[in-house]
């Protein structure tokens, strides 16, 4: 403590203590051990991820044959870019009726794409392969249109774009 003197100057207080207590510390007697955290998370998530959403037909998204129709569509590779048409972006809607008819709505990079003939084609020839459809018919649209932001992170990658 510091407190002044007549004079003006200033003069300390000094008091010695020979022991302090040690305060105590927190305590937490049921918490989980790293590893035991690490094991609950695990056996979360592998219920999680293996879970399959209920009620859900072969038609929608998460569908056999939804996913099948999607599995096709990644095997068609743009000419111009190393990247398969669905992860660039170039497929906006695939609706399948209960009948197995698939709609295919896409688009591509520009109007003047040189495959912009041919590519409409090679959708509706592979996803009507896809065991289950009875037929696809392909909607090529030019809007809203194509940019880069429409590309999956995988495609950004493959591309050096991440």
């Amino acid at each position: 403590m510091t407190s002044m003197s007549d004079d003006g100057t200033s003069k300390f207080t000094v008091e010695e203590v020979d022991n302090v207590a040690v305060p105590p510390r927190a305590r937490v007697d049921d918490a989980e051990s790293p590893a035991e955290k690490l094991e609950r998370k695990r056996d979360y998530l592998e219920g999680f991820l293996a879970e399959k959403p209920q009620d859900i037909s072969g038609t929608e998204p998460g569908g056999d044959l939804y996913e099948a129709v999607i599995a096709a569509l990644k095997e068609i590779y743009d000419p111009e870019i190393p990247v398969n048409i669905y992860d660039l972006g170039l497929i906006y809607a695939v609706e399948i009726d209960a009948d197995g008819g698939a709609v295919v709505t896409m688009t591509l990079t520009t109007p003047h794409c040189p495959v912009a003939e041919s590519m409409p084609g090679e959708v509706e020839l592979r996803v009507g392969a896809v065991s289950g459809v009875r037929d696809c018919e392909v909607h090529l649209v030019w809007d809203p249109p194509w940019d880069p932001a429409k590309m999956s992170d995988e495609a950004r990658l493959e591309l050096g774009m991440l």
